[in-house]
């Protein structure tokens, strides 16, 4: 494991903000890599991991000083009802070697190696999306994670506040540094921002509750550029540690992106700026956004 307190400190304030890779499921969609309508990319870790390795590797080249893990979708309550589920050591062990292969093979300066967990769950399994069973699901994951040599514990895509406490509490006492990612979305019904998947959840709630937790990094994560603004609004009156920003662009079918309307890289830039003078200390992308938008902000931002 390499020290990470340098990430640490790039957050607090110290030089400019740190940019992070883009999305790594559209990324292996975009070349090739068949999407699963149960565990979504998870399953490229079995069937193209040389490909998993080369975007880690395209995202270092384009400047990021963060990558994450493969392993979005990969925890035991995701795995099991994809068929997965003896596979789960194999999968997540192996997501962190390729990161860690990727990051001897490509960085010319430091790179941090992110571990990502998320609640996604299958809501039409509903023996596998209650707060216990996602709960267990994300400490066996964040424990394989960090054996394997992650730095740092990015929960990511929290929507449900009672899945995102259940995973929080799962992983506060790995002794890695943990980032929580939130997702908004302005749904065309609502006059109010709501959780990204969920019209009938209140973001600004999610926030609050979210905001409890002794993490070092909250993030506004994969939601669309348009609604950044108000979501950092609200995880700012709440929210008192450094802030992230990695949007999405596009829109998703199950289990494909569709690269419709997607940001361009310069315009992408003008609106990081914006970000990063109102204090944002972490910029990248999620799902949509490519090695070409990571190698623009890596120029705009980094040292």
């Amino acid at each position: 494991m390499i020290n990470s307190s340098w990430v640490q400190h790039r957050l607090r304030g110290e030089g400019p903000p740190l940019v992070i890779d883009g999305g790594m499921g559209t990324e292996l969609e975009k070349r090739g890599v068949p999407m699963d309508d149960s565990v979504w990319s998870g399953r490229a870790m079995l069937s193209h991991p040389d490909t998993v390795r080369e975007v880690h590797e395209s995202f270092i080249r384009a400047g990021a000083e963060a990558i994450i893990t493969n392993t979005f979708s990969t925890a035991r309550h995701m795995l099991e009802p994809g068929g997965l589920s003896k596979q789960a050591r194999q999968i997540n062990i192996g997501a962190v070697e390729l990161a860690c292969q990727a990051r001897d093979a490509a960085a010319q300066r430091p790179v941090a190696l992110v571990g990502s967990i998320c609640e996604w769950a299958h809501d039409n399994h509903p023996n596998w999306n209650t707060p216990e069973v996602v709960g267990r699901a994300a400490a066996e994951q964040g424990e394989m994670l960090a054996e394997a040599g992650v730095e740092i514990i990015a929960l990511e895509m929290c929507e449900r506040v009672e899945l995102s406490e259940a995973v929080i509490d799962a992983v506060m006492g790995l002794g890695l540094p943990v980032w929580i990612g939130v997702s908004a979305r302005t749904h065309e019904d609502h006059n109010r921002l709501s959780s990204f998947s969920y019209p009938d959840r209140d973001f600004e709630k999610l926030v609050v509750a979210l905001s409890k937790y002794p993490a070092t990094l909250m993030n506004v994560m994969h939601t669309a550029v348009p609604d950044v603004p108000a979501a950092l609004q609200i995880v700012r009156k709440y929210w008192s540690g450094p802030v992230g920003v990695y949007p999405e662009s596009g829109y998703f079918e199950m289990p494909n992106w569709n690269f419709v309307d997607i940001i361009d890289p310069d315009d992408l830039v003008s609106f990081g700026r914006v970000w990063v003078d109102e204090g944002v200390r972490l910029i990248g992308g999620c799902c949509g956004l490519s090695v070409e938008h990571i190698a623009a902000l890596s120029e705009a931002f980094s040292p």
